[in-house]
């Protein structure tokens, strides 16, 4: 957490006690609220408030608690619902930017091969590993997670076949990343350099591309996996995503590769 004064007051306010009317699944807590990311909604590129972009929810962002994001709150709930945490035992499974709360939990599941990488680790344990040219043998491991990381490779066509040539039969990708349903195709232009031009059309600075509608197709096609994609409404009907602080519009990335 930020050392920013105004953050660090909010975050001891929804410790209190008598507030905790809201619950991180990551640490398992009862909260008074969740902090906001660079100043709320109010602080996003207007272009991004227009489109309707389908990412965090930059408004109940952070829990005041262990730190845990919402789009990892998410995750947590949806990989505990599908079975995904349960497939994890004894299994293979490649990591990208891995967050710690994430790595523990799947290293109490147990399994036999458990690979972190990043293409700039940040801590030890942390393999260096290019998405786009990885350096492990054809269905190496039965599930890939890349969490928000899709959205920052520049060769993305590249990135996906890796994850399918890696992943084996029957092995699945989690692949979250922030779209736009309202537009009909991805913006990916090369010429989009600058931090400011990309926050301004991307969403974000070290973000190369915007997806639009067409990504679940574009996942598939270039991966050659089988979209196995559910919403918030189909998989966690019964969460509610005020109280869990989590974007109910953005669904379970899930891909898997036909056995």
């Amino acid at each position: 957490m930020s050392l920013d004064p105004a953050k660090l007051f909010l975050a001891a306010i929804y410790r209190w006690p008598v507030l905790a009317r809201r619950h991180c699944v990551v640490c398992d807590r009862n909260v008074g609220g969740f902090l906001p990311y660079r100043g709320g909604s109010k602080g996003l590129p207007p272009a991004m408030a227009a489109l309707g972009i389908v990412g965090s929810d930059v408004d109940h962002f952070e829990c005041p608690r262990c730190g845990a994001h919402d789009r990892l709150r998410h995750l947590f709930l949806y990989l505990d619902r599908a079975g995904v945490f349960d497939r994890m035992r004894g299994a293979r499974i490649l990591h990208g930017a891995p967050e710690i709360a994430l790595a523990t939990r799947i290293e109490a599941q147990a399994p036999s091969r458990y690979v972190q990488c990043d293409l700039f680790p940040s801590r030890p344990g942390i393999e260096r590993v290019d998405l786009t040219a990885m350096p492990f043998d054809d269905a190496s491991f039965d599930v890939v997670i890349a969490n928000h990381m899709l959205e920052h490779v520049g060769d993305l066509p590249a990135a996906l076949r890796e994850i399918g040539r890696v992943l084996a039969p029957g092995g699945m990708g989690i692949l979250q990343t922030p779209y736009v349903p309202m537009l009909e195709a991805t913006i990916d232009d090369a010429g989009v350099q600058s931090d400011r031009a990309r926050l301004q059309l991307y969403g974000q600075e070290d973000h190369v591309r915007l997806f639009g509608r067409d990504i679940f197709h574009t996942f598939a096609r270039h991966s050659g996996l089988v979209s196995k994609v559910a919403t918030h409404d189909e998989l966690l009907p019964d969460i509610d995503a005020y109280r869990y602080a989590v974007n109910r519009h953005e669904p379970l990335f899930l891909f898997e590769k036909s056995a």
